[in-house]
C-alpha cells in the first residue's frame, strides 16, 4: 500500500479545518469525513509513503515532515521524491502489505498499547498516553479539550474518555489536524450485565487484563501526537479534571448534579 504526500500542501491541507464536501471529494451527502481524516487514514495504512516535490521545499521542512509521518506510522518506508522519479521495485510487487499489521500500524495505537513511538527530537516531535481509573469532571474535561493549543502543536490524538455524568458510557476523542470529535464510543462492561457479555474467551481475557477494581473497566485512556507539547503541563491539567477524591465519594447521584457541556449522546436512550 503506497502513499504519496505532497511536501507542498501536506501540512496545509492537515491542519485545514476542511470538510470533504467543502472540499469537493466526499462520496456523497452522508460523508462526514475530513480532509484530515483522509490524510491521516492513508498515511497509517501505508507501506511506503512517498514524499513528493522535495525540491519545492527546503531541506529543514522535508525533515520535519519525516519526523511527524514516522509518528503516525512507525513502521513504513518514507522515500523523499522529486519530478515523480522513483525505482519502481521500490513501490510494485514488495510483498510488504500486511492487512492485519496495517490495522495495528498507527501510531497512537502503538502508544497506546505501551509501545513508546520513538521522539524526532530535532523537531521536538513526540507521543505520549495517559491513563487514569477516576471519572473527568465533564465541564473541566470539555475545557481542556478546547484548550488544548495552550501545551504545544498536537499533530494527532485520540482515545476514549469517562464522564461522571455519564458513568455507564465511553466517550470517543478523535483529533487529526485541525479537526477534532467527540462522541459515543460504547458502554462499558462494567454496566453489561455479565450475560450479555462475549463468550470469547480470548475477548473475556482481554476484559479481565484491563479490570481493576471497583470500576472494572471504566477508565480514561488518551493518546497525544504532536510538536513541543508539554507533557507535565497537559498531564497536570489532566489530572486536575479528574474528580477529587471528596467528589467521588460522593457517589453518581452527586456527579449527576454537575454541568456538563457536551452534546447530547443519542445512544444514551437506547
Amino acid at each position: 500500500m503506497v502513499t504519496v504526500v505532497d511536501a507542498v500542501n501536506f501540512m496545509i491541507d492537515y491542519e485545514e479545518a476542511q470538510s470533504l464536501q467543502e472540499a469537493g471529494e466526499s462520496l456523497g451527502e452522508e460523508d462526514e469525513r475530513s480532509v484530515a481524516d483522509l490524510l491521516v487514514d492513508q498515511v497509517e495504512f501505508a507501506d511506503v509513503i512517498l514524499i513528493s516535490k522535495i525540491d519545492l521545499v527546503s531541506h529543514t521542512d522535508v525533515e520535519q515532515l519525516t519526523g511527524i509521518l514516522k509518528t503516525l506510522n512507525t513502521h513504513a518506508k518514507i522515500i523523499p521524491i522529486q519530478q515523480g522519479q522513483i525505482d519502481t521495485d521500490t513501490v510494485l510487487n514488495t510483498g510488504l502489505f500486511n492487512f492485519e499489521r496495517a490495522q495495528q500500524a498507527p501510531g497512537w495505537l502503538k502508544e497506546m498499547r505501551g509501545e513508546h513511538v520513538p521522539e524526532t527530537e530535532e523537531y521536538g516531535i513526540g507521543s505520549f498516553s495517559y491513563a487514569a481509573r477516576r471519572p473527568f469532571h465533564p465541564e473541566k474535561f470539555y475545557q481542556f479539550l478546547h484548550n488544548t493549543k495552550d501545551f504545544g502543536k498536537l499533530i494527532r490524538s485520540k482515545g476514549y474518555f469517562w464522564l461522571a455524568t455519564r458513568p455507564e458510557f465511553a466517550g470517543q476523542w478523535s483529533q487529526a489536524g485541525g479537526i477534532a470529535r467527540h462522541g459515543f464510543g460504547g458502554m462499558f462492561w462494567k454496566a453489561v450485565p455479565k450475560e450479555h457479555w462475549p463468550t470469547d474467551q480470548a475477548y473475556l481475557d482481554s476484559i479481565e487484563k484491563e479490570w481493576v477494581e471497583p470500576f472494572g473497566d471504566m477508565r480514561q485512556e488518551l493518546v497525544f501526537i504532536g510538536q513541543g507539547l508539554d507533557q507535565s503541563a497537559m498531564t497536570t491539567a489532566l489530572d486536575n479534571c479528574l474528580l477529587s477524591e471528596e467528589e467521588l465519594l460522593q457517589g453518581k447521584a452527586h456527579w449527576a448534579t454537575f454541568n456538563d457541556p457536551f452534546p447530547v449522546w443519542e445512544q444514551d436512550s437506547q
